[in-house]
Order: C-alpha cells, then structure tokens, then sequence
C-alpha cells in the first residue's frame, strides 16, 4: 500500500534546501498536531517519487527528524511519528522547538539555567526597587529604558568586557529576540536588504531574520571565526556575528579575524551586531577576550541579555549602539511597544550596584569550569577519536566526532538510550571541517550526569559492546582545552 503526505510540498525556487523543507514540513505538521504520535508516513521512495525529489533527500530528512526524535523507525513497521513525544514548554520564537521526548540525560545547547538562579538576592533587590520607585518611575518607561539601569548597564560592560559606550548610547530590550528584531527593522528602513550570518548557526535565527525582512547570507565558519574575506566578496552593509563563542563551534574569533573585521566594518560603512550571549562565562585559565565592539564602537550594535547568567524568564536584555542608531531604533519600537518593565529593569540596576550579580557570576564559573572539565575528561575516556572544539566558554562545547561516524544514526542511538543531543548537521555543518559533531550543552547535568551521559554515547560509538579503553588503550587521554 503506497501511503499519502498531502500536507507536505516542496519548491525548488526556495533557497532553502529540498531536505530541509520537508523536515520543516514534517515538523510542523507534527507540533500543529496534524500527524498525530503512531501515524505511519510513507516510504522513503513513494514521498520521493509524490515530492519528484531523489529519494536520498527523503531519507536525509527522514533521517534527521529520526535523530531529533520526531519520528521511529520500527523493524517492519515503517517509519511513524514517534510515540513518547511530550509538549515542550512555551519558549521564545528563535527557540521553539515544538515537540520534545523525555529523556534522563538532555544535553542540548539551549539547557535551563534557572536551577542556579540568586532567589534570594533577586527578591532583596526587586524589594529595594520596589521600595524605593518613585511616582514617575512606575509611569509609562522611557523607549530606551530606565536611566538607572542604562547607567549601571554602561559601567558594568566597561569594566567586565571592555566595552566603549555611555548610558545615552543604550537601550534596555525584552531579551535578544526583540534587540534583533527591532536592529533588523532599523535596517529595512535605511534600504539594506540582506545581512550576514556565520554558517553554521542558528538555524531559527535565519528564519526570525527572513521574517524581518532581510535576506540572510551565509558566511562560513573556520577555526579562527567567520571568514571575513568571503564577508567582504558577499556584499552586505551588515553582518551578525558571535566573536566570544561562536554558537555552536565554540570558536573565539581570533585577534587577526576581528582586526580584518573592525576594518571591513570601517571600509565600508557596515553595521555589525555583536551577539555577546554567553559573555560572562569564560572559562579559561588565561584573560577573556574583550568584547569586539571596542574596536569599532561607530560601526557596532553589541548585544547582550541575563537569559544565559540569571534567567530566561526576565526576558531582559540591552543594545549598546552608535549614537546615530539610537533614534532609528526608538522610532521602530514606537511601532510596536511601550518600553520593557521598569520594576524589573530597577531590580537588575540594583543588583549590578550592590555587586551581588558579579558574586553570582563568579559562583557560576566555578561550577561551570568543573563541569567543562568533566566533559572534557569523559569525551576523551568514553569517544575516542572524539573532541571538545573551540574556546573553554559559554554553556556548550562542540564534539567532533570521529571522521566517517554516521551522525544521523549516531544521534538516533544516543536517544534509544535516553540521551537527547544535537547533532551538528542541525546548524548548517555541510562541510568537513565541523561535521559529524555534536552541540553539547552540558551546565544543566552534574559532572556524574555528564559521565553517565558520555558512558552512553560511548556505547552508541561502539555498539559491539568493545570498551574505549581496550580498543584505544594509551591513545587518548582527556582533551586538552
């Protein structure tokens, strides 16, 4: 019996590539509750002859979805959609990720931070906010945002990551999302029609960025960050980068890279926005780099939240921009909303002052440096041929996987055996310098969580039940970062 997909279509005019359309498809046809758990699909050849594609991207994409635990593929019974999807909570548009299974082990990128959140000196400081809020501050806030905030926000990034800008120069914002998207709008309206991208990235950030307006254009990623030679050949007046921990290699943008950047931006009047999302956390033994911005303040937009170093839930962020951007961003938010809340933006300012966010953020890097290590320690015991890339930083670590490892299977193991990860393939890792590999978020998971998880990944490398240590004895011992 040859099976239908009626709700699944694809268009060769799109640049989006054939296999991603029909997993995008696939998937929101999934999370809309269209193709409901147990629904069988059809064969990897009757959707390819239906779709007139070859049937290897059908079964690319039906690989990948496998991998993300979207659907199973059970001896004999095809492929359907998976039974143990649960609902995800509600998150941000550039995170949504629809239907998710429940696992013991979850090490994506994206991992809550809220377990380690300073209840107690939040709630001291909202207190003291509250307290001491006077009639004109609990009107309608400024567009920019409360002035005591924008004062302690332009102190803090000039002392923590070397940062050129004043409070005037500042604009509280509702998280990364809405800085983006408000940049984005500021863009269209002075005739820029596309913007740059690292490949690979953030696969949801293109398409929140295609919904703006502006066109993405990819420009690849090496070990030393974006190239900015092919930046230079594209074309674009703006380029969106992640120069402290490039998301998801884990690449700091070498000293030689930003010079050639901060020149670019100079040559050609190009904007940059700097994404600093993970900033706080470097992990290294030797001094963090400095924030890009300070090379080039006239030709940065540096952004930054406390989504990643207090909590999500805020939904509290900032621009430090050009003077000249300023106004051009305030006109767009008239457009679309009255200013982010103030008590919440009086309560961050109070805790920047009193120093209890910097104490919070040193508790952190302690915990996170340990927890870095243990990964470290256990992709080196349990994956041989395996390793940690990139900086020491952040809340993930790419793992390169050993060369010719199938990272769709391997990623379909992994859950099998109750281990949700990333395979690199999911941000746009085509080429051979980052693929197979895997985006490991590993700040949720206890350093004994993080070796149970790697001892399960090990045995989904080695299915035959061989150990690592009797096949590469003496070979590999922890990776070095």
């Amino acid at each position: 019996m040859a099976l239908q997909l009626a709700s699944v279509d694809v268009s060769r005019a799109s640049p989006q590539p054939l296999t991603s359309q029909i997993q995008e498809a696939i998937k929101r046809e999934i999370t809309q509750g269209v193709l409901h758990p147990g629904t069988r699909l059809p064969s990897s050849r009757s959707l390819a002859d239906d779709l007139r594609v070859s049937r290897s991207v059908v079964v690319e994409a039906y690989g990948q979805l496998i991998a993300e635990g979207y659907l199973e593929a059970l001896q004999g019974s095809g492929t359907r959609v998976a039974h143990h999807l649960a609902p995800a909570p509600v998150v941000s548009t550039l995170l949504n990720e629809g239907l998710v299974p429940t696992v013991r082990w979850d090490l994506r990128p994206a991992g809550t931070v809220s377990a380690h959140f300073p209840h107690r000196e939040w709630a001291a400081a909202y207190q003291r906010a509250v307290r001491s809020a006077g009639h004109n501050e609990l009107d309608y806030p400024p567009l920019s945002g409360v002035v005591a905030l924008r004062e302690e926000l332009a102190r803090y990034l000039g002392r923590v990551r070397g940062v050129r800008t004043a409070a005037r120069d500042i604009m509280v914002v509702q998280g990364f999302a809405q800085g983006l998207g408000l940049l984005c709008g500021a863009l269209v309206q002075t005739g820029v029609g596309s913007i740059a991208v690292e490949v690979p990235g953030h696969p949801r950030q293109r398409r929140f960025i295609e919904k703006t307006g502006l066109t993405p254009v990819p420009i690849p990623v090496d070990s030393e960050g974006i190239e900015v030679g092919a930046l230079t050949h594209s074309g674009v007046r703006a380029v969106l980068v992640t120069p402290f921990h490039q998301y998801p290699t884990g690449v700091t943008l070498s000293p030689r890279r930003r010079q050639a950047l901060a020149d670019w931006a100079r040559r050609t009047g190009g904007l940059v926005i700097e994404d600093d999302y993970d900033g706080d956390f470097w992990l290294e033994r030797q001094p963090p780099p400095l924030a890009f911005q300070r090379l080039a303040p006239a030709q940065v937009a540096y952004a930054g939240t406390v989504s990643k170093s207090l909590v999500p839930a805020l939904r509290l962020g900032w621009l430090a921009v050009p003077p000249s951007l300023l106004t051009a961003l305030e006109r767009v938010r008239a457009e679309r909303d009255l200013g982010s809340d103030v008590l919440t933006q009086l309560s961050f300012a109070e805790l920047l002052r009193s120093g209890a966010f910097d104490r919070h953020l040193r508790r952190m890097r302690v915990r996170y440096r340990e927890r870095r290590l243990a990964l470290a320690e256990a992709v080196g015991r349990h994956l041989p041929g395996s390793s940690t890339v990139g900086s020491a930083a952040g809340l993930h670590a790419f793992v390169r996987l050993p060369p010719g490892t199938d990272e769709a299977r391997f990623v379909a193991a992994a859950l099998r055996r109750s281990v949700l990860v990333r395979g690199a393939a999911e941000f746009g890792t085509r080429d051979r310098r980052w693929c197979p590999g895997l985006v490991v978020g590993y700040t949720s998971l206890t350093p004994t969580g993080l070796h149970d998880a790697m001892t399960e990944l090990g045995r989904c490398l080695h299915p035959d039940g061989v150990s690592a240590r009797q096949r590469h004895r003496g070979v590999l011992g922890p990776v070095a970062w």
